[in-house]
């Protein structure tokens, strides 16, 4: 069975997985944080990422429809549903705690330039 390429942004991390295998498990095989709380199971939808180019993942099932909703036409994905049929591009986004601080961070060191 031929391998897929998996290439996960903004870590620009490369894996390798088989066909049918979830964004998640390939994430988590790539060392790529991507949150979850269910564990997989499309319950918390902490595990949302963006695919442009679709085509390298299977059609999304009725529960990641679901659970979507519209974002599912900007081109999110959850990463516990998608599954990987071939060669594909995901964008994880960044973690909200995270970004709140990189954020202060940046308007603290730009209020530090003014003075």
């Amino acid at each position: 069975m031929s391998q897929l390429d998996v290439h996960f942004w903004p870590d620009n991390k490369r894996i390798q997985v088989r066909s049918g295998t979830t964004l998640l498990d390939a994430g988590r095989r790539a060392k790529v944080q991507i949150r979850t709380r269910c564990d997989g199971k499309a319950a918390c939808l902490m595990c949302k990422v963006i695919v442009k180019d679709q085509s390298g993942l299977a059609p999304l099932n009725n529960n990641e429809r679901f659970k979507l909703g519209s974002q599912a036409e900007e081109g999110y994905r959850l990463a516990c549903q998608a599954r990987v049929v071939g060669a594909v591009t995901v964008e994880v986004l960044e973690d909200p705690l995270k970004a709140a601080i990189r954020k202060q961070l940046a308007k603290q060191a730009e209020d530090d330039d003014l003075f």
